[in-house]
C-alpha cells in the first residue's frame, strides 16, 4: 500500500514534468531498453548503430547522458532520471537536435521506473527486453511479478522486440498476444535459437564483444535497428566498430597479470562473464566483489555460488552496503559456497570489508597469468556506507593498488 502511494506521488510529478516541458518526447523516435542484465550495452549498441547511419540520436543511459554528442552525468546510482530530470533531457534532445530530419533518442528503462510511472508520456517506437534474471525481489516480490512489470513498457511501444530464448518469455507472450492490435502492434522475437526471428544464422554479423550475453545483446540491437529501417550493411559495420560503455569488460592492466573491471552485480551476470573468462585465462581468476546493502539478499548467495565455481579466489567485500553490516552481507555471499569454512582456512576465500584494501589485496597476490576480475561497481563513483554517498572511483582504486605493489618491488 505505501509503495502504491508513492506510486501515485511518482505519477503525479511525472504529469507535471510532461506538462512543464511540452510532451517533448513527441518529437523524438524514442528506443526503451529494458532487462536485468545487458540494458547498457544493448541501449549502447543501437545508439552506435544509428549515429554511424548519420542520424541524429541522444541516449540515456546508466554510465550517463548523451544530448547530441554532448555527455552529460547522472546522479548517483541512477539509470532512469527522475521525472522532471528526465523530460528536461528529454527537451534537450529536441532543442539540440536542430529541425530537419528525424530525431532518436534511445533510453535506458527499469523496472523502478516503469512501476513508478516515471516514463509517463512518452510513447516508444520500440520497445527492447534483453532478459529477466534474479534481481529487485525485494521490491517486486517474485519473479513472475518482476517479469510482469517489463510489459509496462511495451503498453507504451508500437513494436515489441523480446528475446525468445529468455525464461521471461513464457510469461511475458501470452500477455503480449492479448495487447497485440493495440501496443504493440508487432512482437519481433531474437535469441540463439533458430526459431526466433533474428539469429545468428538469418543475420550473421562480427563482434569484438566476449561471451554469448553479448550475443544476445547484439541480437536485440539488430532487430530494434532493422525495425528502424537501418540498412544490414550499415548494422554489421557498427557492430564491428563498436566498444563496449564504461565498466563492462573493461581491462584496465594487462601484462604479466590482468585486471578486468566489470559492472555484473546479479547472480546471472556474475556467472556469465566468469564461464567466459574461465576458458580465456590460463591461470587464476581472483575475484572481487560484494553485495548492495539493504536491496534483494535472497541474490547473495546465488553470487557466491556462481564465483566459487568459476574462480580460483574470492574476496568479498563492501558494495554499496548502506546500514547493513558488510561482514553480514559477506556471511549471506557465503551461504552459497560449498565447504565455504574450509576454503577460507586455505585461503581461497578472503573476507575484506575495506573495499580499497581488497583490491590491493588482490593485485598483490596476482601472479603471472592470473586475472583479477572486479566486479559491481564499475562506472558508478560513489560508496554508500548508510550515511549518504561517498566518492569512489573503481578506477582509481585499481591504480592506487598496482602503484603500491610495484613500488614494493
Amino acid at each position: 500500500m505505501f509503495q502504491e502511494i508513492k506510486n501515485i506521488y511518482h505519477l503525479a510529478m511525472a504529469i507535471g514534468a510532461n506538462l512543464w516541458y511540452g510532451f517533448p518526447s513527441r518529437n523524438l523516435t524514442v528506443i526503451g531498453v529494458t532487462g536485468t542484465d545487458g540494458k547498457t550495452t544493448t541501449a549502447s549498441l543501437i545508439y552506435n548503430i544509428l549515429k554511424s547511419s548519420d542520424t541524429k540520436v541522444s541516449m540515456i543511459s546508466s554510465v550517463g547522458a548523451v544530448i547530441n554528442g554532448k555527455d552529460y552525468s547522472l546522479p548517483f546510482h541512477v539509470t532512469t532520471p527522475s521525472p522532471f530530470a528526465l523530460q528536461k533531457f528529454i527537451k534537450m534532445a529536441v532543442e539540440r537536435g536542430g529541425t530537419n530530419g528525424k530525431k532518436f533518442l534511445v533510453l535506458e528503462v527499469t523496472s523502478h521506473s516503469l512501476d513508478q510511472f516515471r516514463i509517463y508520456g512518452i510513447n516508444f517506437e520500440v520497445g527492447v527486453i534483453t532478459n529477466v534474471s534474479h534481481e529487485h525481489l525485494d521490491y517486486h516480490k517474485n519473479y513472475r511479478k518482476y517479469a510482469k512489470t517489463k510489459l509496462k513498457l511495451f503498453q507504451k511501444s508500437k513494436d515489441a522486440v523480446v528475446n525468445k530464448d529468455d525464461r521471461s518469455y513464457k510469461i511475458l507472450m501470452p500477455e503480449l498476444r492479448k495487447l497485440m492490435g493495440r501496443r504493440p502492434a508487432r512482437v519481433v522475437t531474437y535469441g540463439l535459437t533458430k526459431t526466433a526471428d533474428v539469429n545468428p544464422e538469418n543475420f550473421e554479423f562480427k563482434s569484438n564483444m566476449l561471451g554469448e550475453f553479448n550475443t544476445y545483446n547484439t541480437l536485440a540491437a539488430i532487430t530494434s535497428a532493422r525495425l528502424l529501417g537501418i540498412k544490414s550493411a550499415q548494422i554489421r559495420k557498427a557492430i564491428l566498430d563498436f566498444k563496449s560503455p564504461l565498466g563492462r569488460q573493461d581491462m584496465v592492466y594487462d601484462e604479466d597479470f590482468a585486471v578486468m573491471i566489470d559492472f555484473a552485480h546479479t547472480p546471472n551476470s556474475i556467472k556469465e562473464i566468469l564461464k567466459v573468462l574461465r576458458e580465456k585465462v590460463s591461470g587464476r581468476i581472483i575475484h572481487v566483489f560484494g553485495s548492495a546493502g539493504q536491496r534483494d539478499r535472497t541474490k547473495r548467495p546465488e553470487m557466491g555460488k556462481y564465483s566459487s565455481e568459476y574462480c580460483d579466489i574470492m574476496i568479498v567485500t563492501a558494495e554499496d552496503p548502506r546500514s547493513e553490516d558488510v561482514d553480514k552481507i559477506s556471511r549471506d555471499i557465503l551461504t552459497g559456497v560449498k565447504d565455504s569454512e574450509l576454503k577460507m582456512e586455505k585461503g581461497s576465500i578472503l573476507k575484506i570489508p575495506d573495499r580499497q584494501k581488497a583490491i590491493i589485496t588482490a593485485i598483490d597476490i596476482a601472479g603471472e597469468n592470473d586475472l583479477v576480475l572486479i566486479t559491481g561497481k564499475a562506472h558508478e563513483k560513489s560508496m554508500n556506507y548508510g550515511k549518504g554517498e561517498v566518492p569512489w572511483d573503481e578506477y582509481e582504486a585499481v591504480k592506487k593498488a598496482l602503484d603500491r605493489r610495484y613500488e614494493k618491488n
